[in-house]
């Protein structure tokens, strides 16, 4: 079975022997925007009546290591098969690398490594790739060259003459992310590059995206743990039902909001109440409280509210929202 991945490189503008011709009612011909990777306007897909995308508006930056976050169901796959061309838009259109989505030119300059994949088995880590090199058109000596440049980076230059059939998830993981790269791409798709790995293996997808970032690569990365997003990624979009609801830097994004962390024994309702009049409370479990403040200079007026409740405050710590606190906040106030 061949993989998405293949795809990409083999016959970018080729389905079941057809050749894809945009939709009249997709936007094709816009003009480039200067230093953008990633550009799509009113973007949209229905199925069946329903939208699975309801209008993407995106701006990725060439360079950038871009998070495309959102909760099951809100359109994240379907988006990044509108991008990749795998799926045709009901409307909208956009750009990538400067080039209307669907050029088959552009194609040969993306990699991308798909959450769902199945590659050929019975070859060797080293055939793999060899053969996806020759997919993407690079010349003997060139793709010995990647193999060897790419099994490196993936640390898996001592499973080269392995067959994939031995090759446990997290090696599977890393061999994909590895065909992905292989034609050294400008800009790189990574949909959910470390669910199979251990702490080890995720560290080394970081230490390669950072990487790719030095490169002046483009990383468009989907990943549903939020901890590594945050890790590597320059902005993210958090998108919901197949629109934008946020969008940014991570510092701007993070940094409009603090949390308080309290634990103090004897927090009554009304002293929960009084809070709540002047504050969000984000979290109350037992004697452990999160308030999440605005300005830092709120932290003594929670603590007196507290003590002159008859609360006993303990410990008091502020920290910036995460993006996991970020994310959860968005999803519920946009109401998934």
């Amino acid at each position: 079975m061949r993989s998405l991945g293949t795809r990409l490189c083999q016959t970018p503008s080729i389905r079941a022997g057809v050749p894809i011709q945009p939709c009249a009612a997709v936007t094709v011909n816009q003009a480039p925007m200067p230093n953008l990777a990633i550009t799509t306007n009113q973007l949209r897909k229905v199925y069946g009546g329903t939208p699975a995308v309801a209008s993407l508006d995106l701006a990725v930056p060439t360079g950038e290591i871009f998070g495309f976050l959102g909760p099951n169901g809100a359109g994240k796959s379907t988006c990044v098969k509108m991008l990749l061309g795998l799926v045709f838009p009901t409307s909208g259109g956009g750009t990538l690398l400067g080039e209307p989505l669907g050029d088959r030119r552009v194609k040969a300059r993306i990699g991308f490594l798909p959450e769902l994949f199945r590659f050929h088995e019975w070859f060797t880590a080293r055939e793999f790739l060899d053969f996806h090199g020759r997919l993407c058109g690079l010349d003997k000596s060139r793709r010995a060259q990647r193999i060897g440049d790419v099994l490196a980076l993936v640390n898996l230059e001592r499973a080269a003459g392995q067959q994939l059939r031995t090759f446990s998830k997290g090696m599977l993981q890393r061999i994909g992310i590895a065909q992905a790269l292989i034609h050294d791409p400008e800009l790189v798709f990574l949909d959910e590059p470390t669910s199979a790995l251990d702490p080890i293996g995720r560290r080394l997808v970081r230490d390669i995206i950072r990487r790719l970032k030095e490169e002046k690569k483009t990383v468009f990365l989907n990943s549903h743990l939020l901890s590594e997003v945050e890790a590597v990624c320059d902005r993210v979009a958090i998108i919901q039902r197949g629109e934008v609801v946020r969008e940014g830097s991570l510092e701007e994004l993070l940094a409009t909001q603090r949390l308080l962390d309290v634990e103090a024994n004897g927090i009554s309702d009304s002293v929960r109440a009084r809070l709540e009049e002047k504050w969000s409370i984000a979290a109350h479990e037992g004697d452990k409280l999160t308030v999440s403040l605005t300005e830092p200079a709120d932290v003594p007026h929670v603590v007196k509210l507290l003590v002159d409740g008859g609360a006993a405050v303990h410990q008091v710590a502020l920290r910036h929202e995460s993006l996991e606190d970020l994310f959860v906040r968005t999803v519920d106030d946009t109401g998934a």
